[in-house]
């Protein structure tokens, strides 16, 4: 059980900016294993943003409250996947050959496409959560961010199951999670990824995981094309297309 917090911590340090405990320590064992974690770092972070977006709703209108919301998961991850979205796509719109791509995702800074694809998905997520907010009220919005950032994060996992990891410089921010998961690790990954997704109507789930999942094939087809697996910034970008496509999957079913 010792071992089990140590690796769950290990995965919030690295995908969060969140305080862990002094004795967890650093070890690559740790890292290495970190990754089936994800989907539960998803439901803290998802549930920190409802409870920033429901306290915010007593002052603010619900708008602004989700807008507050937002702001939290972007505090607490340090728009960690965001910057692998404007990575991503910075690195696949220049259209060059595999090694030139991977080198435009390497450089720290963000281009036009980068910048344009954070505001785009920004936009777009505050529209579709304040359109379900509009239409469950807060007894859908809560579960469903809460669903969206855990199982995006799965969505993001499964590519770490299924593809090589492309990059060679073992100093690659992603490198420590580039092990292939066992059925065991993704099988719990796939737990705590949809456990939340209980919170909600099985049709609405039903076609918001189908949504996600779609999303998630495609892009994982593209990054094998282009690239011939994944990297850091391609499971961020997965990450944010697929919390995205899980609130479309919402709408299409609340409609």
């Amino acid at each position: 059980m010792i071992r089990e917090l140590e690796v769950f911590f290990a995965a919030l340090r690295f995908f969060t900016r969140l305080p862990v405990p002094a004795w967890v320590g650093h070890s690559q064992r740790q890292l290495d294993q970190a990754a089936r974690y994800f989907p539960l770092v998803g439901v803290i972070v998802g549930g920190l943003g409802a409870l920033a977006t429901v306290v915010a709703q007593w002052a603010v209108p619900t708008s602004v409250a989700i807008l507050a919301g937002m702001t939290a998961t972007l505090l607490v991850t340090g728009a960690f996947h965001e910057d692998g979205l404007a990575d991503a796509v910075d690195g696949f719109s220049s259209h060059a050959d595999k090694e030139r791509v991977l080198e435009i995702m390497k450089d720290s800074r963000i281009g036009s496409f980068g910048a344009i694809a954070i505001s785009l998905m920004l936009l777009a997520k505050f529209n579709a959560l304040t359109q379900i907010e509009m239409r469950g009220g807060r007894s859908l919005l809560v579960p469903a961010l809460i669903a969206g950032h855990a199982a995006s994060r799965l969505a993001a996992t499964s590519l770490i199951g299924a593809l090589d990891y492309v990059r060679e410089d073992e100093n690659a921010k992603s490198r420590p999670l580039a092990r292939r998961l066992s059925a065991g690790e993704l099988g719990l990954a796939a737990l705590f990824g949809l456990a939340p997704c209980a919170l909600l109507r099985g049709s609405m789930v039903a076609v918001a995981i189908g949504v996600a999942a779609a999303v998630t094939i495609f892009a994982a087809r593209y990054f094998v094309h282009r690239i011939g697996g994944y990297t850091g910034d391609c499971l961020g970008a997965t990450q944010q297309l697929a919390e995205l496509a899980f609130y479309v999957g919402l709408l299409c079913v609340s409609i």
